[in-house]
C-alpha cells in the first residue's frame, strides 16, 4: 500500500479548513454521509482492556495457572480439557459481550451521528455498536461476534446465539471446569462448537454476515460522490486491509471527502491525503465526549 496514492496532486484536493477536535466536530456536522471505522482502540477507550483490572479480577485463577499476559493471549491456550476451554471463553464472552458498556464513549458517538445518513464498519466482536443503540441495519461485523458459535469444522455455514448458555456457564462452573452436558457441540454434525471470530479460512460468513456485506457496498456506491467524512476510530496496524487503506483510498479517489483519524499513539495520514484530513492523537472517549457535549 505504500504508493497506493501515486500520480495524485494534494493541491488539486479540497482542504479542511480546522484540524483537531473542532475541525472533526465541523466535518461531522457538514457531511452528507459518514463512514464510521471502529477499531480495538474505540473498545479500549469505552473501558474493555484486555489486561486491565477485569482481567486480574475475573481470570485470576487462569492467570494463576498459566500465568497468561492477556485476555487475547489466552484465548489460543491449547486447553486439554473442553470443560476447562469453556470455562475460560464462557468468561471471555461474558465479559466483553454481555456486559454494560463502561463508560459513555459509544453514547457519545452515537450522538454525534444520529439522524445522520451514516454506517459502521467494524473489526471489533464486542458488540458495542448495538448495545449503545446503533442501527442494527446500519452495521458491518466483519471479523464475526462473541455472541455466536459456529461448527468448529465447519460442516454447514450456519452461526448460533450463545448468551443463554453461556450465562449457565458462568453460573455452573466450578474449579475452572463447566459441566460436560454444557459443552457445545454442532446440532448438525456433533462436533465441538467453536466462537464465530475470523482466524483463519474456518470462520462462518452466514446469511447476516452478506447481507451487511451488501449493505456496506450499497452504502459506499450511493455515497460515492457525495461529502463523505471517512471517520476512522481506533483502528490499529492488526487489520489495515479492512478499514484504514480502503478508507485512504476512498478519501483520495473521491473529491469531496474527508478524513479523519483519533487514535491514541497511532494517527497518522498519508501526506498525499493530509490537507483533506484530520489526525487526533489522543483517547477517543475524551475527543468524542467534549465535541458531543
Amino acid at each position: 500500500m505504500k504508493n497506493f496514492l501515486h500520480n495524485r496532486k494534494k493541491n488539486n484536493q479540497p482542504e479542511v479548513q480546522k484540524t483537531g477536535p473542532d475541525g472533526l466536530r465541523e466535518a461531522i456536522d457538514s457531511a452528507d454521509a459518514i463512514l464510521i471505522g471502529g477499531g480495538a482502540g474505540l473498545s479500549v477507550s469505552a473501558g474493555f482492556d484486555y489486561n486491565g483490572p477485569v482481567f486480574r479480577e475475573k481470570f485470576a485463577d487462569f492467570i494463576g495457572k498459566y500465568h497468561y499476559a492477556d485476555m487475547y493471549s489466552a484465548g489460543f491456550y491449547p486447553y486439554p480439557t473442553l470443560e476447562e476451554e469453556w470455562a475460560y471463553w464462557s468468561r471471555h464472552i461474558y465479559y466483553n459481550r454481555y456486559v454494560p458498556i463502561p463508560n459513555s464513549t459509544y453514547d457519545d458517538l452515537l450522538r454525534l451521528v444520529s439522524g445522520k445518513n451514516y454506517f459502521v464498519l467494524t473489526t471489533n466482536v464486542d458488540h458495542c455498536f448495538q448495545k449503545a443503540g446503533f442501527d442494527k441495519e446500519r452495521l458491518f461485523y466483519t471479523q464475526g461476534d462473541y455472541g455466536l458459535w459456529q461448527c468448529s469444522e465447519p460442516c454447514h455455514q450456519k452461526t448460533y446465539d450463545n448468551e443463554e448458555t453461556v450465562r449457565r456457564m458462568i453460573e455452573e462452573q466450578r474449579n475452572m471446569r463447566v459441566p460436560s452436558e454444557l459443552v457445545p457441540r454442532c446440532p448438525v454434525c456433533g462436533r465441538p462448537m467453536t466462537m464465530n471470530l475470523r482466524s483463519d479460512s474456518r470462520f462462518v460468513e452466514d446469511e447476516g454476515w452478506h447481507c451487511a456485506n451488501d449493505r456496506y457496498g450499497k452504502f459506499i456506491e450511493e455515497n460515492a460522490g457525495r461529502r463523505l467524512l471517512f471517520l476512522e476510530l481506533g483502528v490499529d496496524g492488526n487489520t489495515p486491509g479492512i478499514i484504514k487503506y480502503p478508507f485512504w483510498q476512498m478519501t483520495m479517489e473521491n473529491p469531496d471527502a474527508v478524513y479523519a483519524c483519533v487514535n491514541q499513539g497511532e494517527a497518522y495520514i498519508p501526506k498525499e491525503i493530509e490537507a483533506k484530513s484530520i489526525c487526533i492523537n489522543g483517547d477517543i472517549g475524551d475527543t468524542l465526549r467534549r465535541i458531543s457535549a
